[in-house]
């Protein structure tokens, strides 16, 4: 049976509704939110495939930047670097805690994983309490890749002294989720709001409605 279980960390774990006042006061209402992380994407991918890498938080602050530039809204350096220190505060999906939880008493091993800065990882954790559930944490500015590069995911296997057959991938982006199995891991689904799977893309191990959906399946 899989042991290590790997997150990804924004969005999956971590709830960025909590940045809507922040687009409420730069933009007049959050539901340029969406776009703006949509963007911020489009940034990080861009950078995996011309081999090219800028740190998560610069790449976030020129998104917001690009999406009010297509809004004719001036974006300044204090709403820039406001949303750099909400980013570290995000507050965790009300049923992360309990399936964590339930996943240490099984046994397993957690590791957080995300594409953010490592010390922003550690603090994003600390404000949401959830640093002691996970036995490692990771991030991808460590070896300079984004997920979904296959280095990524290989990177922790190769810390762990594992084959990447021997993780499991959970997120909830599609994307996440296809770099991981390319990389040769097992994947989880998580349906968070608005998150869905590419029909023609990869199919999940797992798919839940909710973490505690996932611990389900795997406990």
């Amino acid at each position: 049976m899989l042991k290590h279980i790997v997150f990804d960390v924004n969005e999956t774990l971590l709830d960025m509704a909590a940045l809507d006042p922040l687009f409420e006061q730069v933009f007049g209402h959050s539901d340029l939110r969406t776009e703006w992380f949509l963007t911020l994407q489009t940034c990080w991918m861009t950078n995996t495939i011309t081999r090219q890498y800028q740190p998560f938080g610069e790449l976030a602050q020129a998104a917001l930047r690009m999406v009010g530039a297509g809004h004719e809204v001036d974006v300044s350096d204090l709403q820039c670097q406001a949303l750099a220190e909400a980013l570290k505060t995000l507050p965790a999906h009300q049923d992360v805690r309990p399936a964590l939880q339930r996943l240490k008493q099984e046994g397993f091993v957690l590791i957080a994983l995300s594409n953010g800065a490592l010390e922003a990882l550690r603090q994003q954790l600390e404000s949401a309490q959830l640093t002691g559930y996970f036995d490692h944490i990771m991030a991808g500015s460590e070896i300079e890749q984004f997920k979904p590069a296959v280095h990524t995911y290989q990177m922790v296997a190769q810390r762990l002294s594992l084959s990447t057959d021997q993780l499991l991938m959970v997120a909830a982006h599609a994307w996440d989720l296809a770099g991981a199995a390319h990389a040769g891991c097992r994947t989880a689904f998580v349906e968070r709001s608005g998150k869905v799977l590419n029909p023609v893309g990869v199919k999940p191990d797992l798919t839940g409605a909710g973490l505690g959906a996932i611990v389900d399946q795997l406990a």
